[in-house]
């Protein structure tokens, strides 16, 4: 009895469910649909390389609940496009449902080779997503930009390992590697004709130099560099650009060429100059959105510099700009900007000169501690013991250091080795509001043997921070502030090529660039 009871019950509330349930009817899609955009822009990839996921949004605007007989790719199966709608992959799809006033999602992505397609380094791949068809059909259009590059990567064995290079071996014999090659001799000339994307890091083995022509872009993959080993060079040749192309800059950067990620810093790892490395010299070269832009360790023992940096730019760098450890860098016409925690950190002593130089950090990401410009002796271990310390000896000449922070230059001196500075003819943001440093002696700022002709918390007049544009205005405080002595020997030209005026107090401009007065000004 209680069985059929219970029968009874469960048929009772089928029956209820069935008499309450509005049957789901759809129409016929009529061509009405509406879409977020009528093109879809892939921006520029790399021949085989996939690109970033995009968005589409179908709208179905009516009061009908409808069905799209077919949703698909105009070129089917074939395509080098791929979708997924609603959460399904594919190329091709039938009798999608679409509730009233209702929308749906269609994520596309593609991955192009160039050499299916056409002869040339650049090459237009098109396609598009089509709705329904005959009379009712609608289109959006998809295009990609596809670019053939050369690339560079390190070995894959055949047990599935990858190729390695050797940093170093701690005390109980323990080996650190990173992923990486050496560069072939026939790969030691990197040219404008194509981009260079490296996977893992490149490395110019001894008594190499890798010569980059002006006009090449270097595009390295998520941790992935450059090095430079012991007794290798670097020689980087760009030169002057009169064209907003940029065309005679070389530009190390990440390998996502897509808008969004124009400025997010530490999308690849850095230019590491190794202990050893000798006469690398870098020339109208900008390096962005690196974790470390430039990693100079040690000096190679000469009485010239192990670094020499003129008319270059170093930006968006997630931890610092320029990081020399006991180096030996001399710089001109170079501009460091934003970065996560100093734009020029000079580590444990070294020699140092820069000439017209402008140090600017306006650091956004994150909240920032350190300052733009920081000089030690020291090597901190972390655990409150400074084992080592060496000499430092840094002269900046018609420099403007500066940056959102209210002290923007530290000098930090530990027992052992000298801390050996000069700056003269210098902007300098040095807001002491707590006059913290009133009575510290390495901020005598009186004292003309270390501190001569500069000038405090003036403001710069940068043209964009936002967009690491430090061209300085017509109001700013750097102009007339140089030694023109200075300026005649080291930079008579700025880091564009324009001639340095003479203010009618005898000085120039200080910072990498001569004033110019902004279109909005």
């Amino acid at each position: 009895m209680k069985k059929l009871l219970y029968t009874f019950l469960i048929l009772g509330i089928a029956i209820l469910w069935s008499s309450c349930r509005k049957d789901f009817v759809t129409v016929p899609s009529s061509g009405q649909l509406e879409f977020s955009r009528d093109t879809v822009y892939l921006d520029t990839i790399f021949t085989n390389i996939g690109s970033s996921t995009y968005n589409l949004k179908v709208y179905n605007r009516s009061d009908d609940d409808i069905n799209i007989p077919t949703i698909q790719l105009g070129e089917g199966e074939t395509s080098k496009y791929r979708l997924n709608v609603d959460g399904i992959p594919g190329r091709v799809f039938q009798n999608i449902e679409l509730l009233a006033n209702d929308s749906l999602f269609i994520f596309v992505e593609t991955t192009v080779n160039i050499n299916d397609f056409a002869s040339g380094d650049q090459f237009l791949y098109t396609d598009a997503i089509e709705f329904d068809n005959g009379g009712n059909q609608q289109k959006v259009e998809l295009v990609t930009l596809v670019q053939d590059a050369v690339f560079l990567y390190p070995q894959q064995f055949d047990d599935g390992t990858i190729e390695t290079l050797l940093l170093g071996v701690d005390d109980e014999g323990n080996e650190t590697r990173i992923e990486g090659f050496f560069l072939e001799d026939t790969e030691l000339n990197w040219t404008n004709d194509k981009p260079y994307v490296i996977y893992g890091y490149a490395a110019v083995g001894q008594n190499k130099t890798l010569t980059i022509d002006a006009g090449a872009r270097v595009h390295f993959h998520a941790n992935s560099g450059l090095i430079v080993a012991n007794e290798g060079s670097l020689q980087v040749n760009g030169t002057t650009s009169t064209t907003e192309e940029l065309e005679g800059e070389v530009i190390f950067e990440g390998d996502r060429l897509e808008p969004g990620f124009a400025d997010v810093p530490g999308q690849w790892g850095t230019i590491w100059l190794t202990d050893g490395s000798t006469n690398n010299v870098i020339n109208h070269a900008t390096i962005k959105n690196a974790s470390v832009g430039i990693l100079t360790e040690n000096n190679d023992g000469t009485s010239n510099p192990t670094l020499t940096l003129n008319n270059s730019q170093i930006h968006n760098s997630a931890t610092v700009g320029l990081l020399a450890r006991t180096g030996f860098v001399e710089a001109t016409n170079t501009v460091i900007g934003s970065a996560g925690q100093a734009s020029l950190y000079c580590n444990l002593g070294g020699t140092y000169t820069f000439t017209h130089c402008t140090f600017a950090n306006y650091w956004t990401n994150s909240f920032r501690v350190f300052p733009t410009v920081l000089l030690d002796n020291y090597f901190d271990l972390g655990d409150g013991s400074f084992p080592l310390t060496e000499e430092l000896n840094a002269t900046f000449l018609n420099c403007i250091i500066d940056g959102s922070n209210g002290i923007e230059l530290i000098l930090d001196k530990r027992e052992g080795d000298d801390l050996n500075y000069k700056f003269e003819n210098c902007l300098i943001k040095f807001n002491d509001l707590q006059n913290r440093f009133t009575n510290d002696p390495l901020y005598n700022f009186n004292e003309p043997t270390i501190f001569k002709d500069n000038l405090f918390n003036l403001s710069a007049d940068f043209k964009n921070t936002e967009l690491n544009e430090f061209n300085i205005g017509a109001t700013s405080g750097a102009i007339g502030v140089g030694n023109l002595a200075t300026t005649t020997m080291f930079a008579p030209l700025d880091i564009l090529g324009t001639t340095r005026t003479t203010a009618p107090n005898g000085k120039t401009d200080v910072g990498a660039y001569q004033n110019v007065t902004f279109d909005d000004d």
